[in-house]
């Protein structure tokens, strides 16, 4: 967090010229993303591969985002985004240690949090529609581990942080269908540390309701003091929502 809140804070500013909406507007989606995990968990120096070690199963992921835009130039649009990860295994550590763990059956808990607050303006607005903003996120990620042996040792591994990100968000509409394709996605890199989010979709509307398939991609490296949490999760989702 302290490398990583300095690296985009003035793309917002070179966005503020940039027209928002022409009409106030508001929309609304829940989402499932069944996601596969891939990476490891370090925690002071000792390392576990949530794969091949925790034997980590794919799980289906809760995805919540509303939005509201206005008509204001000055003033950015507004999009807030809760995605809650949460993946269990059942595996064994050994013959190398993780935290004190050796040679020992093991169930884990790997639980991820996300709470983004986006600042974005709309730069095109036609069949072509472009959004450029800035993300603030709050982040959090835990990894519990478990020797299965009564009165078995257990081992934390924790991350936090609010993260700047950048953001972008491009959909083509095919006229008079309902039918687009888009992509959007948050990036940061900075200092060894880096997170990205991207997902590419079909689209379709109808009156008010939305609907969304595709395929997330997201990759965190971040270190906290001595843990460090470099894992991927990908998979397809869809979405069902309303917009105003």
């Amino acid at each position: 967090m302290r490398k990583l809140m300095i690296a985009v804070g003035g793309s917002l500013v070179l966005a503020t010229p940039l027209a928002s909406a022409d009409v106030v507007g508001a929309g609304a989606s829940v989402s499932y993303w069944n996601s596969d995990f891939s990476g490891e968990v370090v925690n002071k120096g000792d390392a576990v591969d949530i794969d091949k070690d925790l034997k980590m199963s794919s799980d289906g992921n809760a995805n919540f985002t509303a939005n509201f835009e206005h008509p204001i130039p000055v003033l950015p649009n507004v999009r807030v985004n809760y995605t809650g990860i949460s993946q269990s295994g059942s595996g064994k550590i050994g013959p190398s240690t993780f935290d004190g763990i050796a040679n020992a059956n093991v169930k884990s808990d790997l639980d991820i949090e996300q709470l983004d607050a986006t600042f974005y303006y709309e730069v095109l607005d036609n069949w072509v529609n472009l959004d450029l903003g800035l993300t603030a996120r709050k982040f959090d990620g835990e990894l519990i581990v478990r020797e299965k042996i009564t009165s078995g040792r257990v081992s934390k591994t924790s991350v936090d942080a609010v993260l700047p990100l950048g953001y972008a968000s491009v959909r083509f509409d095919l006229p008079f269908t309902g039918v687009s394709v888009g992509g959007e996605g948050n990036v940061i890199s900075y200092s060894g540390d880096s997170l990205y989010d991207v997902n590419v979709y079909g689209q379709f509307d109808v009156a008010v309701l939305r609907l969304r398939a595709g395929y997330r991609e997201m990759a965190i490296d971040y270190e906290d003091d001595d843990d460090r949490l470099d894992v991927k999760l990908s998979g397809p989702f869809a979405s069902i929502g309303v917009d105003f």
